[in-house]
């Protein structure tokens, strides 16, 4: 459900409108982005995971102006710092979902056609899609947010940051890199989405989905070329030179082709793999991540040595064919022939856990503690480019934090606080205190809704009549009284 344009203004009241998710909306999203939240936080006490050099015990992290200015055993408060003791608790870099469709205003998929590159995400963002508090509360900070795989070459992609409480304009990653969804198999040649009557859509076969790629890929090659040739002229001096015509449907294209555009693919099985590595070679481009790739464990030599990262599901298995021989090895195994391997959710209820989806990796596979930990945080953060910013604790890095009350790959771990750019998007006290609250508002609206529905309406005014007169006092229709006895021959009824 899209919130009304007349409750945006007031997150108390869409609690109400959206408010079943168990967690109620509190005020924490808005007061943290307001102008006055605080410049200098100290997190201290805590257990820091830093993913990228270790853990610190009774360690602190300070934050100023949304960067991690420092990190250690021992950081004095500043005098304008506000400070969080999260003694007993765990800190962790924000959780990457590598692939993800909330936030997104209406169908994420334009079907129509086999490539719509044309189209994109960015363009229907949602930030009242109360997914992306949920996820928050799940410690989740950035989501990839894709175009769905209905699709060989499918839309524009966007990378967001969950800053609930701001505008469409304020979720994108800043400086990430734009992407776009290619798919393969069964989704792309609509083995499941036949109607009767209807025109098969082109392709129906994967050998049509290889050569739709292939088809779109050479005459994104030739489009290249004809503004190449009129930069030179151009550049040349030449003034009578043409520009071409624009094609806003190969020049997403173009970009994957400069590398200026990620290629996310959705695929399953190790044939559909192979045939897309060596369709990105023979154009001279690099498939960016591998999504769902649930066969890539038989094929992880290829996919390392082309360079491309695979983002995979923890042990979802069976849902369809081509997914009969997934394993819940698959991650490690990937991890092991040296794959860049992250856990997605590509479901926003998936995504409130994925903490837990990566330390399945630690039995199914034998992965370590800060390997499952890399597998949502620093890995899907390099395979979108984004890992100077965000993904590990480090100086100078977004301060993109999670606090947990438990070790984050434990099962008994549940988020205390979420953190983006160094603001509070989440504050599970807050939240429980606020719910009491939200409650009665909601009660109190739907008892109002209750008594306008029961409420008569007002009279309404006739054509041509003046306004204020009084109406008309309607005669009763007379009705043809019954024949009387004397009218009737012989006196007999």
């Amino acid at each position: 459900m899209r919130i009304p344009s007349t409750l945006t203004q007031n997150r108390s009241l869409a609690a109400i409108v959206l408010g079943t998710c168990g967690l109620a909306f509190s005020f924490s999203a808005r007061a943290a982005a307001s102008p006055d939240a605080p410049p200098v936080i100290l997190i201290q006490n805590a257990t820091i995971l830093t993913v990228s050099h270790g853990t610190i015990e009774h360690g602190s992290v300070l934050i100023k102006d949304g960067k991690i200015v420092e990190i250690g055993a021992s950081i004095k408060a500043p005098k304008d710092a506000q400070v969080v003791d999260a003694a007993g608790q765990f800190v962790i870099p924000g959780i990457i979902d590598c692939h993800s469709h909330i936030a997104v205003d209406g169908s994420v998929n334009e079907g129509s056609v086999s490539v719509s590159s044309i189209v994109n995400i960015a363009d229907v963002l949602n930030p009242d899609d109360i997914d992306i508090y949920r996820d928050l509360a799940g410690g989740v900070t950035v989501a990839n947010v894709l175009h769905g795989s209905a699709n060989s070459i499918g839309g524009q992609t966007v990378v967001i940051k969950l800053r609930w409480g701001q505008p469409a304009a304020k979720l994108p990653f800043e400086g990430a890199v734009p992407g776009i969804k290619f798919a393969l198999g069964e989704n792309p040649k609509r083995s499941n989405f036949s109607l009767p009557g209807a025109t098969p859509r082109y392709p129906t076969t994967r050998m049509g989905v290889e050569e739709t790629i292939r088809t779109a890929f050479v005459e994104a090659r030739d489009y290249k070329k004809t503004w190449d040739d009129y930069d030179k002229r151009v550049a040349a001096g030449d003034k009578n030179a043409i520009p071409p015509r624009r094609d806003l449907r190969l020049d997403p294209l173009v970009e994957v082709l400069e590398g200026k555009r990620y290629v996310h693919a959705h695929c399953y099985r190790e044939d559909e793999i192979l045939m897309l590595l060596r369709v990105a070679k023979e154009f001279g481009f690099k498939v960016r991540t591998l999504q769902h790739v649930l066969e890539g464990y038989k094929v992880a030599d290829e996919i390392a040595a082309a360079g491309t990262g695979a983002s995979t599901f923890s042990d979802w298995w069976a849902y369809k064919v081509e997914a009969y021989d997934a394993i819940p090895y698959n991650a490690a195994l990937m991890t092991r022939r040296g794959v860049i391997v992250s856990i997605n959710s590509d479901d926003a209820e998936e995504a409130t856990h994925l903490n837990q989806e990566a330390a399945k990796t630690m039995k199914y596979g034998g992965l370590t503690h800060d390997e499952a930990l890399k597998l949502v945080t620093i890995n899907p953060a390099i395979q979108l480019g984004i890992d100077k910013r965000v993904g590990s604790i480090d100086v100078g890095k977004d301060a993109d934090l999670v606090i947990y009350n438990h070790d984050p790959l434990s099962a008994y771990a549940v988020v205390q606080k979420t953190l983006i750019d160094g603001r509070v998007y989440f504050d599970r006290q807050r939240d429980i205190a606020d719910r009491g609250a939200r409650e009665m508002e909601k009660k109190a609206l739907m008892e109002k809704e209750k008594r306008a529905g029961e409420k008569k309406p007002d009279a309404t005014i006739e054509i041509g009549k003046r306004p204020g007169a009084k109406p008309e006092e309607k005669k009763s229709e007379e009705k043809p009284k019954p024949p009387q006895a004397d009218a009737v021959s012989g006196g007999a009824l």
